[in-house]
């Protein structure tokens, strides 16, 4: 059963189309990576769920009711943003304690856990925080939350590495207590290491959604190669790409679905070692973008 589903959502400001006819669904209990550069449309179709935009066409639902039609929609969510603005003149405890108040949550030891492992401050002003110990407040407060949808925009932007594994972690612990999660990250690796599926967005239009497995048909593999043959007569090929040697191996990128091809023009050439190296997000992320630039 979903908890999230938008159907052919479309916002403009102007002659600026933001989001175009976006669609897709979060299941309950389920993390959904969220993936694009600046400017694809991200924060645009999160501020129509959060309802801070209303969409121009099309219709958001949240536990298969419209949110147009539904005023308390927003208690089932939480979100926190890549840059958070606080209240600078309270302390960190006290943001957290109104936002507990706020969603009627009461568990104090489970709040003193977080605030150790995130390593916050709790009786710093709010003013007195940098960027990552703003960060820490917001994250803690969602963690907090009773809400069945936990929407982050960037989260990790100001974390460090230890922090991120922690804020990792905590995902991980909402998911396995039934929550949901709406992951939009620049980070390709952290939604490849916690999501369960992704939808990539360009130019407010979204142009792939599933498991990361699904989409191996729009990326490369990578082959190391040692062989006796002369390699080089493999740059011809239509299907391969970025050719490297380094020191006495040859590093080649070859289209996932012409494997078998590859594998017979290799043959002849008499391979002594081979190494296969799976696909990442990035590179499914970034062959859209190459892809595109091509045709340019």
């Amino acid at each position: 059963m979903s908890i999230l589903e938008l159907k052919n959502t479309t916002k403009t400001f102007g002659d600026t189309i933001a989001a175009h006819e976006v669609s897709f669904h979060i299941e309950k209990g389920e993390i959904f990576g969220f993936i694009g550069p600046n400017g694809a449309g991200k924060s645009t179709t999160i501020r129509m769920i959060i309802g801070a935009l209303t969409p121009d066409s099309g219709e958001i639902f949240v536990d298969d009711q419209p949110i147009s039609k539904d005023p308390h929609y927003k208690n089932k969510l939480t979100y926190v943003p890549g840059d958070v603005n606080l209240w600078g003149n309270l302390t960190g405890d006290e943001v957290i304690n109104f936002f507990m108040k706020t969603r009627g949550y009461t568990n104090t030891d489970r709040k003193d856990e977080l605030i150790e492992k995130f390593r916050l401050d709790p009786k710093k002003k709010c003013k007195a925080y940098s960027k990552g110990n703003r960060q820490k407040v917001a994250l803690i407060s969602a963690f907090l939350s009773n809400a069945d949808l936990l929407i982050f925009d960037e989260p990790t932007t100001g974390l460090d590495p230890l922090m991120e594994r922690s804020f990792h972690e905590e995902v991980i612990r909402a998911k396995n207590e039934g929550k949901s999660i709406l992951l939009s990250s620049h980070i390709l690796s952290e939604v490849e290491k916690l999501a369960d599926r992704i939808a990539i967005i360009r130019d407010g239009q979204i142009i792939e959604t599933g498991q990361l497995a699904d989409l191996r048909h729009i990326t490369r593999i990578e082959y190391v190669v040692q062989a006796k043959g002369d390699l080089e007569t493999l740059k011809s090929l239509p299907f391969v790409h970025e050719f490297t040697q380094d020191h006495d191996s040859t590093h080649i990128l070859v289209d996932n679905d012409k494997a078998p091809e590859f594998l017979e023009a290799l043959h002849p050439l008499q391979p002594m070692q081979l190494e296969t190296r799976p696909p990442r997000l990035e590179d499914i992320f970034m062959r859209y973008y190459e892809d595109r630039s091509d045709q340019s």
